[in-house]
């Protein structure tokens, strides 16, 4: 019999909807049960593509016996981290808070008031069978421990990130002695061989070598090139980046980027997108063009929904196997490639044996051959063309014939499992990847795929049953035509930097006017108004002078009127995936600029200011941070662009720059402040370049205005 997890649409919890644990999903239904019985609550998280979650469950929670321990003892909660990131973040939070590294599937025990007192991932089933026994028994007989311990965990997580890393308001000095500092500390962690950070596993991590791009753009030093390039180059050649379908894995489990974990999230992919059509529009390297346009073709080929959004991940397992979808064994390729099979093995690394090593349950070298080979490359198409004496054109008829063969068998298999949950924030990520190679490569399909989703977002994401300011609120996730569970900040700061973005390729001032309006909801509902007694709790903000002041400028993760839990945090740090505080601060700058709004400006350079002290002692762990104060230390570049070739100036000039720089456009006339009172000079289009507020004189022509820049 199913659980009441089956009325759920999250992926995740609905493989565990037919457990004989008795799951509650995380509500009221369940924290009421356990006050009610005085029972103590098991909280165990996850993810569909997580590899380990699956073994968990296989091996603990579709036993009879496991299960039935658990359900006579605890009141048991299943959470997918990716639809409830506000209750992973606090429980994630508290684990480390006792000293266990974090991870997933992340299992925490909570007193029935949901205050948290151990926890633990991943453990084997007789272990966790033995840790349910001693838990059950500690909370039958020694509950004031266990108290005192839920007391001091609640505490700490409720300690304001002021106190916990010594944060002060303080005014940020914008030096490029800073940003050198920033790039000589984290030029220490450099693998200067295999690219990335020296360690492993290594993760892309895209907004380091978004840092070094900006640092480049201000310092010219070539080393901070050097490892983009280097680490690109190696992502891109890597077994990370499935080298037939396009599309980077999750992480990979060595050193050389060879093994990944073969999960593949939206996530990863969308800001990638935006990484390597921003490092072709400054290197001009080909491999880069290719990567854009083969990851755009795998995420529509294999995640985008009817509706235009795009489903969130692919599990790294098929057939109980990890890996099997992605890999070959060297009889399948001779059988598949004929004679082309040596060319193809010499290029693609590939072995006789195979050349993956791993254990059983998940990707690690050294534990013996599996007898399949994980494709990936140590030379660039130019290299090998050469090795092989064939041209350009011939290496591409190849290689372009090879793998439409190994496609149509792979096509064949059966597919890994697919997380088919839409998320406002990695989808907010996609945009802002869809309109960057957009703008790298004016190819019009990226531009249609992104105001689809764009369309999308704003239709059937954001909840417009009233028309007051409340009515502008995000959902966070989206499944089966139906949308659940109240924005959070990232969901908010990923889709207004999408906008912005779009606003910026397509000059349609509608996309800038829904990214203000996100904005006034985010300032009226996440910032921190609880010391300041003197700022009114405005819930309909007036969009001529939005209310920008606060003690504490950062913004809280969750939305005043979302559910109360234990502790409500701000997400300060950059992972993976950006802090949503410091996406917001750089959409403020943007958007101070475009609306001329210095209010903007001035809370974004507060952010910073707090920020600072930490940024520098850790740019690692605060890359986006660094990116963006880097980006504060160049001077703000301003593009206005007036008359019926607006559009076609502002792709020339592209061409011309990197990043950075903030376009505005109009081909008759327009009220935006960059626009406003500018018109055309003899009837041509007009180009105004400005720097930090200041304008040259107008120019009609792109080489023109490229002198001036």
């Amino acid at each position: 019999m199913p659980n009441r997890l089956a009325n759920e649409t999250s992926p995740y919890l609905l493989q565990h909807a037919h457990n004989p644990v008795d799951w509650y999903p995380w509500g009221e239904d369940a924290l009421t049960k356990a006050r009610d019985e005085d029972k103590p609550i098991l909280v165990s998280i996850g993810y569909s593509a997580c590899h380990w979650c699956h073994v968990m469950e296989r091996e603990s929670f579709e036993r009879e016996q496991v299960a039935q321990v658990m359900n006579e003892r605890f009141v048991c909660i299943k959470v997918d981290r990716e639809e409830r990131p506000d209750v992973d973040a606090i429980y994630m939070d508290a684990v480390q808070t006792m000293g266990v590294r974090g991870g997933w599937p992340l299992n925490m025990f909570l007193m029935p008031d949901a205050k948290p007192f151990y926890g633990v991932t991943y453990l084997p089933p007789q272990q966790w069978v033995n840790l349910l026994a001693g838990i059950r028994n500690a909370f039958d007989t020694e509950r004031h421990k266990l108290l005192e311990s839920a007391e001091g965990f609640t505490k700490e997580l409720n300690t304001t990130d002021s106190l916990r890393f010594g944060l002060t308001n303080s005014q940020p000095q914008f030096r490029a002695e800073v940003a050198n500092k920033l790039f000589e500390n984290l030029a220490q962690r450099f693998d200067r061989e295999k690219g990335g950070m020296n360690q492993a596993p290594k993760f892309p991590m895209p907004s380091i070598y978004t840092f070094l791009l900006n640092y480049h753009q201000l310092t010219h030093d070539d080393r901070a090139l050097d490892q983009l390039t280097l680490t690109l180059d190696r992502m891109a050649l890597g077994g990370l980046y499935d080298q037939l379908g396009g599309g980077f894995s999750r992480y990979s489990v060595d050193e050389d980027w060879f093994a990944p974990h073969f999960e593949k999230m939206l996530y990863d992919n969308g800001q990638l997108l935006t990484l390597y059509a921003d490092a072709h529009r400054l290197t001009g390297n080909s491999l880069y063009k290719h990567v854009v346009y083969q990851i755009i073709a795998f995420a529509k080929r294999e995640l985008l929904s009817p509706d235009g959004g795009f489903y969130s991940a692919l599990d790294a397992d098929s057939e109980g196997e990890e890996g099997k979808f992605y890999t070959w064994t060297t009889a399948e390729l001779r059988e598949v490639l004929g004679t082309d099979f040596e060319w193809f093995a010499d290029l693609y690394s590939v072995e006789e044996d195979g050349n993956w090593e791993h254990e059983t349950g998940g990707a690690a070298p050294g534990h013996g051959k599996t007898g399949r080979n994980i494709l990936h490359r140590t030379r660039t198409n130019e290299q090998f063309a050469e090795h092989a004496d064939w041209t350009m054109e011939e290496m591409h008829e190849m290689l372009a014939d090879a793998h439409q063969k190994l496609m149509a068998v792979r096509d064949t298999r059966i597919r890994p499992g697919l997380d088919d949950k839409i998320l406002c924030s990695w989808n907010g990520l996609m945009l802002k990847g869809l309109v960057s190679a957009y703008r790298a490569f004016d190819e019009p399909e990226f531009l249609t795929l992104a105001i689809r989703l764009a369309h999308f977002l704003l239709h059937h994401m954001r909840d417009k049953r009233n028309r007051n300011a409340e009515s502008g609120r995000l959902w966070h996730s989206f499944k089966q035509g139906r949308a659940k569970q109240s924005g959070f900040l990232d969901d908010y700061a990923a889709v207004i930097d999408g906008l912005i973005a779009l606003y910026q390729a397509t000059f349609t001032e509608n996309w800038l006017t829904e990214a203000d309006q996100l904005t006034q909801y985010v300032l009226a509902n996440f910032s921190d108004h609880s010391a300041d007694v003197s700022t009114p709790d405005v819930s309909t903000p007036d969009v001529s002078t939005p209310d920008v002041s606060t003690p504490d400028p950062m913004f809280f993760f969750t939305d005043k009127n979302a559910e109360d839990l234990i502790a409500r945090r701000k997400e300060l740090f950059d992972n993976v995936i950006p802090a949503s505080n410091s996406i917001m601060a750089g959409n403020l700058l943007s958007l101070s600029i475009l609306l001329d709004r210095p209010q903007y400006a001035e809370r974004a350079d507060r952010m910073l200011g707090r920020m600072q002290p930490l940024i520098e002692k850790h740019p690692g762990d605060l890359s986006n941070w660094a990116a963006l104060y880097t980006r504060r230390v160049l001077p703000s570049v301003e593009i206005a662009i007036v008359g019926p070739q607006a559009a076609e100036f502002r792709r020339n000039l592209e061409s011309h720059l990197t990043t950075g720089v903030i376009f505005a456009g109009t081909e008759t006339n327009s009220s935006l402040p960059l626009l406003e009172g500018r018109g055309m000079v003899n009837g041509q289009t007009t180009i105004y370049v400005c720097e930090d507020r200041t304008c040259q004189l107008p120019v009609t022509s792109v080489g023109e205005a490229v002198k001036l820049l």
